[in-house]
């Protein structure tokens, strides 16, 4: 199945962004997981959510291809706590998680609910 593709919310510089919704975590994002495209590692922040009564996991997916030499290093696995757990997790080194493509790869533990926001931070000095 075909990764479900989650657009980014971009932060204003020298301005606010009203806290957005974000894209529900189903069962269809827990199976098929998720596309961040055109991405831009360094400046790519993701909060995540749990709504599950059990502690989940959040998995980045480390890169293939050339441009990430560093994929080596392996996923990054964070678990989200329980009952409306939070995690902010970024800004990525594109060297260890950029697919071919210029895309990133998220994917849930069984049985994750809650939601997921993309946030693009601005450029410095806007």
């Amino acid at each position: 199945m075909a990764r479900t593709a989650v657009p980014y919310s971009p932060l204003i510089a020298n301005g606010h962004l009203t806290s957005p919704a974000g894209t529900t975590i189903d069962a269809t994002l827990v199976t098929n997981g998720v596309v961040i495209s055109n991405v831009d590692p360094e400046r790519t922040l993701l909060r995540v959510t749990n709504s599950a009564t059990s502690a989940k996991k959040v998995t980045i997916r480390a890169g293939a291809g050339r441009q990430s030499w560093l994929a080596g290093a392996g996923d990054y696995v964070q678990t989200v706590a329980a009952d409306t757990g939070q995690e902010f997790l970024g800004p990525f080194t594109s060297a260890r998680f950029q697919q071919r493509g210029s895309s990133m790869h998220v994917d849930f533990e069984t049985g994750f609910t809650g939601t997921i926001t993309v946030l693009r931070l601005p450029k410095a000095g806007l």
